[in-house]
């Protein structure tokens, strides 16, 4: 409260409220003349922070910068303050910080947004480096209304003015100032005229803006060589003056459709889990989407990734998997953006494995590759995880009716044209359009309805095709080391080595029954046929080699007797409906030819015996007793990864409960958000976790990594299959408590 009168009053927290773009955090501050002589009426504040993720309009979802809106209710005047410092822009506090201010003030020629802008930077940028995570190149902007006053300098002195007057004065401390230590702040207050001692209350609010800006973004070893990365919304502003202007005045319609999002997800969570679930979906979404940056041009948009904290490479694979679900359900589109650039160095001969390559550079964003070819040792990890994605985005765009694609929004807007698809240097260009008057929505993603060279068929096969030599090889590699895997590391790479991996090796054969139908996209029948055939003995081995003696799971490794493990990798089979019979399939489905050897008679005979029902690639038993397995080995924070740790994967938690029955679904997720409830770990949400004591970390830190992706698994696979591929599972519930069939005959290494 300000002027004269003003008093210190701590405000009372409210609490959090939190959706898939959005934290609001509400506070009550009491009135002034509260002396419990007279009744009066608290104010309340809530801060909310938006970080809109907008599947509709990659235009949009490529501006690095977020919204922060201060809204007051009730009776009395009030005046808040907020403010930044120099750490926003280098994670070395010794760093000197430059600073500018800027105010654009409108006119009867002007068309743009009035606005009040600090603008930072580190005095000596470093290009590519960063610091504790934070980048050292790049320019921070904060802005403001023009309503809004603003100074610069000591914040000791900017808080106590504050307090005193309850404004700043409008004035700029143009010294350099260390990021820390003796420091400057960069502040803008705001006053609420709300009306003392009116009869009601009233609201009013506020709108800042923090963007971050850089250019280039990264550095790529392109086909064409090394290259510098423009930030893609430069494809659409002209500086990053134009950029802000727009971002801020954009505000209600990045509102909208973020919540938009933020509704279909908490919907889609309710009906596919719980309020557990549709919580812990809404925190996953930001943290990975801010583990990226859009890059290149329209005509070849990039989206780049980085491996949070765990060891920052940039474009990990094994990171890219586990985040897919997220991808395949917002928007597909994004995740062909994630996978051009690890096909393109790889098609251009930089790289010289025969495998796939582990990521695209040690330190993000330097994405220069390893010509010298050796990168993390992951061969049949990062082949199968390729094949699985690479299939899964080319029947993303296969699909007859909007119900039947793999993410709502993908599905929305209008046919490119064939003019568009031709003049364009990329199978997939962004192509923007007008909506209700609004510029900057996305065109159609993949559908059968479309124009002939638009059509979804057509597109998966042109992208197929491009690449298929690269497909075929990684392929050629699992055929002859995935079936019986050598001493190598897996994605859980903080376990070890291992041999004869159980999980592993089930990817791998999932990876080339993956690659027939990449073949049959292409109408290369005789690799579909070799492809498939291979596949389907290799599953039958694997099945011999990897169940236990006594049925009832899956080993760690074929020969560790006693050990267990959560076949996570299930899910891939699944997901891309492997665990469908074709004739079940949806039209217009990538799968299985129609004409492949189907049972005779799938119906109960005459001697009242019911026979034995096709099951999918995996068998359903594999399924069964899996899902009974995790029920008896979950712990009070989830389901431990394999039987050497009680440490967990959350990633990998919500992969194989997806693929459980619904009772051991629940069991999972209900432990899970337990952990949330109750972790003692206190950073950016982790993926990698104690199952029992405090849920805290396992000696291991994790934090804010983009794998958290996963957690959508349930609702990747929902939309999978044309909206049928959970409808296959029912079987896992139908003979709930049934007994699995015993094996015919076991093979042991």
């Amino acid at each position: 409260f300000a002027g004269k009168s003003y008093n210190v009053s701590y405000p009372t927290y409210r609490g959090a409220f939190y959706d898939a773009s959005t934290t609001n955090l509400t506070y009550r501050i009491p009135h002034p003349s509260s002396n419990g002589s007279q009744p009066t009426s608290d104010l309340d504040v809530v801060l909310s922070f938006l970080s809109p993720i907008t599947p509709t309009s990659t235009l949009r979802q490529s501006i690095p910068a977020s919204y922060l809106s201060v809204h007051v209710e009730g009776d009395f005047d009030v005046d808040i303050y907020v403010d930044l410092n120099g750490l926003w822009v280098t994670g070395n506090s010794d760093r000197d910080v430059h600073l500018e201010f800027s105010e654009s003030k409108p006119n009867r020629h002007s068309t743009g947004t009035a606005l009040k802008t600090w603008n930072f930077r580190r005095q000596t940028e470093q290009l590519f480096t960063e610091w504790n995570d934070r980048a050292e190149w790049g320019n921070m902007h904060f802005c403001g209304p023009l309503s809004a006053h603003h100074q610069s300098g000591p914040p000791a002195l900017l808080r106590r003015r504050f307090a005193m007057l309850g404004s700043l004065g409008d004035t700029v401390d143009g010294s350099f100032s260390a990021a820390s230590g003796v420091e400057s702040v960069f502040a803008f207050s705001e006053s609420f005229h709300l009306g003392s001692g009116s009869p009601k209350k009233r609201s009013d609010s506020v709108v800042f803006t923090i963007a971050h800006t850089q250019d280039p973004v990264a550095q790529f070893a392109s086909a064409r060589g090394l290259t510098l990365m423009k930030p893609l919304w430069a494809s659409w502003f002209r500086s990053p003056e134009a950029l802000l202007a727009f971002h801020y005045a954009d505000f209600q319609t990045a509102s909208r459709l973020a919540a938009n999002y933020s509704d279909q997800v908490t919907a889609d969570g309710l009906r596919s889990g719980s309020v557990d679930y549709a919580d812990i979906v809404s925190l996953a979404a930001r943290q990975v989407m801010g583990a990226t940056v859009f890059a290149g041009t329209p005509d070849g948009p990039i989206l780049f990734l980085k491996e949070i904290s765990s060891d920052g490479n940039m474009q990990t694979v094994d990171v890219i998997f586990p985040a897919f679900p997220f991808f395949l359900y917002t928007n597909p589109r994004w995740l062909a953006y994630l996978l051009e650039p690890l096909i393109e160095y790889q098609m251009s001969g930089q790289y010289p494995n025969e495998y796939s390559l582990h990521d695209l550079g040690s330190s993000f964003p330097n994405a220069t590759g390893h010509s010298d070819g050796r990168d993390e040792y992951m061969p049949v990890e990062e082949c199968g995880n390729m094949l699985i994605m690479g299939l899964a985005l080319a029947n993303s765009l296969i699909y007859d009716t909007p119900s039947a694609s793999g993410s709502l929004w993908s599905s929305l807007g209008s046919n490119p044209s064939e003019e568009v698809i031709s003049n364009s240097a990329s199978i997939f260009p962004l192509r923007q359009e007008v909506r209700d008057g609004i510029y900057g929505f996305d065109t159609k993603w993949g559908g059968k309805d479309c124009p002939e060279d638009g059509d979804g068929v057509k597109k998966a096969r042109m992208w197929v095709s491009r690449s298929y030599r690269i497909w075929k090889q990684w392929t050629r590699y699992l055929v002859k080391y995935s079936l019986i895997p050598a001493n190598q590391l897996s994605t859980d790479d903080f376990a070890g080595w291992l041999a004869n991996h159980t999980n592993l090796a089930l990817k791998g054969i999932i990876g080339i029954k993956a690659m027939s139908e990449l073949a049959q996209i292409t109408g290369n029948n005789n690799d579909r046929e070799y492809y498939r055939n291979i596949s389907s003995t290799y599953i039958k081995k694997w099945e011999e080699y990897a169940i236990s003696r006594d049925g009832t799971h899956a080993k760690l490794a074929y020969t560790w007797y006693g050990s267990w493990t959560t076949i996570y990798n299930l899910f891939a089979d699944s997901l891309l409906c492997f665990h469908m019979p074709a004739h079940s399939r949806t039209p217009g489905q990538i799968g299985p030819s129609q004409d492949e050897q189907r049972p005779l008679d799938p119906t109960p005979g005459g001697d009242g015996k019911k026979k034995k029902k096709k099951t999918g690639f995996v068998s359903e038993r594999v399924y069964k007793i899996q899902s009974k397995w995790y029920h008896n080995v979950l712990q009070r924070y989830g389901l431990p990864l394999d039987s050497r740790h009680l440490y967990t994967k959350s990633d990998w938690e919500f992969f194989a409960a997806a693929v459980a029955s619904n009772k051991t679904r629940s069991e999972i997720l209900t432990n899970v958000a337990t952990w949330v409830n109750e972790t003692t770990t206190d950073r950016p949400l982790t993926d990698l976790y104690d199952t029992e004591g405090t849920g805290g970390y396992p000696g291991i830190t994790f934090v804010a990594r983009p794998v958290v992706g996963g957690h959508f698994a349930f609702l990747a696979l929902e939309r999978a299959c044309g909206g049928h591929a959970v409808e296959g599972l029912q079987f896992l519930d139908d003979e709930e408590g049934e007994e699995p069939e015993e094996p015919t005959f076991r093979t042991e290494l």
